[in-house]
């Protein structure tokens, strides 16, 4: 310690800011003054005075700038957890209830909560014991560089597929809310869900996905957020306004169907505005929050792709220039993919079964029974040798049923009880309901 200099602890409090990068200065007299005035800086009090006290005020502007950006930040951070969480597939769980059937998808649903979460925990005690603090490094500190590739590969494919999806949905979904506007064609190529799923990439998706720093979505995924709580309203709104007049399915309330393992890989997305009538205001209202959700959503999946090949190309760091030649290409080939898929469902199945389910349920599992040393009586190792080959089950079923048994595509079919003849939804009286639908209608499930 030099003399003259005492330990931070025994600061003023004042002078407790040196500790956190704010040098203390003493406030200095401009020589000019101290020689026509011949006066030295003692005998300037009230300059001196004043000098202290606004590099105080600047030294206290600091800090609470500082700790103004830390709270932005972590608020812009929860939104778009938020956002990535529920998003906007919150809403297309009855999908999965249907393929899985109602009592068996909410176990399910649980049940996949729970492996989710306690996956997480598996790659944070992998971590600690391999010495790593990220996914990609875990695994190429446990299996080397060809599964360093294949993760990197996976964390790619799972939110590029998602924004296939995306822009799968907003295109179907905002083309019906067009065709609503009076005067304007149904046939009208402007209103098509290619030119809407064009525009809306050039226009919103592009620009917001350039942003380098994803603290910079905070307000886009809070926007997205409060949509999504409006979108719920009105899906609760109408189920309790049309459930009633609509025919009950003869297997509603089965436990189990078949296409159980299709259901684990899309838990988490759907069209379900597909099983509403064009004609009905309040879910064209809500098909336009629903776009205007996954358009919102979209830059969070692109940000991670970005990061997966900036990681595995770049190591880690882009340069101003590839960090927009890389977002327009990821972004260029979702859009052209997406502009020739019609159909939502083998998209979700595939992107279920062929990343999801390895990245949650297989590839933490292994990494940590490599790992740990604890005996395999251990619950952590008795509940991953469980996790693994049902993963592994998973995957492969899942995979053979998604290509030998997918699911019909209704994209742009109105459901039976649209109709005229079968149910109106400006006048929902017994009267105007044809209770008498064709049998073979009656076995249509709401959940296409």
């Amino acid at each position: 310690m030099r003399a003259g200099t005492r330990p931070q602890h025994l600061l003023p409090p004042q002078d407790n800011r040196a500790a956190m990068g704010y040098q203390r200065q003493d406030p200095v007299i401009p020589p000019q003054v101290k020689l026509a005035t011949g006066r030295s800086e003692a005998s300037f009090p009230e300059i001196s005075f004043t000098l202290q006290q606004r590099d105080l005020d600047d030294r206290e502007t600091l800090v609470s700038e500082h700790e103004y950006k830390e709270k932005t930040c972590q608020s812009a951070a929860l939104f778009n957890v938020v956002n990535s969480i529920i998003g906007s597939g919150i809403i297309g769980l009855p999908y999965s209830m249907k393929q899985a059937g109602f009592p068996l998808g909410i176990l399910l649903l649980f049940w996949v909560s729970y492996v989710t979460d306690f996956s997480l925990v598996l790659l944070i005690k992998g971590g600690a014991l391999s010495g790593t603090n990220t996914y990609q490094s875990l695994v190429n500190k446990t299996f080397g560089f060809p599964g360093y590739i294949l993760l990197s590969v996976l964390q790619f494919l799972y939110p590029f597929i998602a924004m296939i999806s995306y822009n799968i949905i907003a295109g179907d979904t905002l083309s019906k809310v067009f065709q609503r506007i009076p005067g304007v064609d149904p046939e009208n190529v402007f209103i098509g869900r290619h030119f809407i799923i064009g525009l809306s990439t050039v226009t919103f998706t592009l620009p917001l996905s350039l942003y380098r720093n994803i603290a910079k979505l905070g307000k886009v995924s809070l926007i997205s957020t409060g949509l999504t709580t409006l979108i719920l309203g009105i899906v609760m709104a109408r189920a309790i306004s049309l459930g009633p007049h609509i025919p009950k399915t003869e297997d509603a309330w089965v436990f189990a169907k078949p296409n159980a393992i299709q259901a684990v890989g899309v838990m988490s997305f759907g069209d379900l505005f597909e099983n509403y009538c064009r004609n009905d205001d309040l879910v064209t209202f809500g098909r336009f929050c629903y776009g205007v959700t996954v358009i919102l959503t979209y830059p969070m999946e692109c940000f991670v792709t970005r990061e997966v090949i900036a990681n595995v190309f770049f190591g880690g760091n882009l340069s101003s220039v590839f960090h927009i030649v890389v977002t327009v290409m990821v972004i260029t080939v979702a859009t052209l993919v997406s502009l020739l898929i019609d159909c939502l469902g083998i998209v979700l199945e595939l992107n279920g079964v062929l990343c999801a389910t390895p990245l949650i349920f297989i590839i933490p599992s292994a990494c940590y029974l490599k790992l740990s040393e604890e005996p395999r009586t251990h619950s952590d190792k008795i509940m991953s040798y469980v996790m693994l080959p049902i993963g592994a089950a998973v995957m492969v079923f899942g995979f053979v049923m998604a290509i030998t048994n997918p699911q019909d595509c209704t994209h742009g079919q109105e459901m039976f009880y649209c109709f005229p003849d079968n149910f109106s939804l400006t006048n929902t009286s017994e009267s105007h309901i044809q209770r008498t639908t064709q049998l073979s209608i009656l076995n249509i499930s709401i959940f296409q």
